[in-house]
């Protein structure tokens, strides 16, 4: 069962919308101090008023010092949220894919490397990452979204394998559509995998605070995945190939 997140110092980055609000909203129910992190001044302050909590705007990858002094303590818990939906091939310039890189995974890593020390010696820490079933599968039509969704798996994987043992616990959080502006983004692509079975954010939420009240590291909001992600391990070829006619689809609409 999960402990008491009364007076929890936490932070969501990308909180000002989607999955991020939903998240904010979630854990100030729960009675934690929330920091809401966004680039967008409006939708942080906004939020934050109505949840209580504390808007930080600025860039994901420098928000955990100034949470801290927000919070004026530790953070316990950090939700690493804030994505791009970046669409394109092999060919798709290196700005973009530099800087699906730098907000899918750097600042993940960037956070991690902040906070790690403190929740060591202290034998304590939640870390929460948004991946998307995109790191477990992948996405048509949006290889630096995909790739670097991987690399946020990986991470969260990793923290978890190596630091389990000394209090932290980490989530990867992989839904499939959810209802909000990064779907919209998808355009056509998104219409044809993801819309028919988008939820809506606070279903996210919901599938979160299941998770760690079982204390499981992958959260499956969409419990369709898993079945997805066995035949992926089990017959990749097989996996492939229906892919691949989603993709022929796919162009054939287009």
């Amino acid at each position: 069962m999960v402990e008491s997140l009364r007076g929890a110092g936490v932070v969501v980055t990308g909180g000002g919308g989607g999955i991020g609000a939903a998240l904010a909203r979630r854990f100030a129910a729960a009675g934690a101090r929330v920091v809401v992190n966004d680039l967008d001044e409006g939708r942080a302050v906004g939020l934050a008023e109505e949840i209580g909590g504390v808007a930080v705007v600025g860039d994901a990858s420098t928000v955990v010092g100034a949470a801290m002094d927000a919070l004026g303590g530790a953070v316990d818990v950090y939700c690493a949220n804030a994505g791009v939906a970046t669409g394109g091939s092999e060919a798709a310039e290196d700005a973009i894919w530099d800087l699906a890189w730098d907000v899918n995974v750097m600042a993940h890593v960037r956070a991690a490397r902040a906070l790690l020390p403190g929740w060591l010696e202290r034998g304590g820490g939640r870390f929460v990452s948004t991946v998307s079933a995109a790191g477990l599968l992948t996405m048509i039509g949006a290889a630096p979204y995909s790739v670097t969704k991987h690399g946020a798996y990986a991470f969260a994987e990793w923290l978890s394998l190596t630091y389990r043992h000394r209090g932290l616990k980490v989530h990867a959080v992989c839904p499939q559509g959810v209802r909000t502006d990064m779907l919209d983004a998808t355009g056509s692509a998104g219409d044809l995998v993801l819309r028919p079975t988008a939820i809506e954010p606070a279903e996210v939420a919901d599938a979160l605070f299941k998770g760690m009240a079982e204390d499981r590291f992958l959260i499956l909001p969409h419990p369709e995945a898993a079945g997805y992600y066995r035949l992926r391990a089990s017959d990749p070829d097989r996996w492939l190939s229906g892919m691949n006619h989603l993709q022929r689809t796919w162009e054939d609409k287009g």
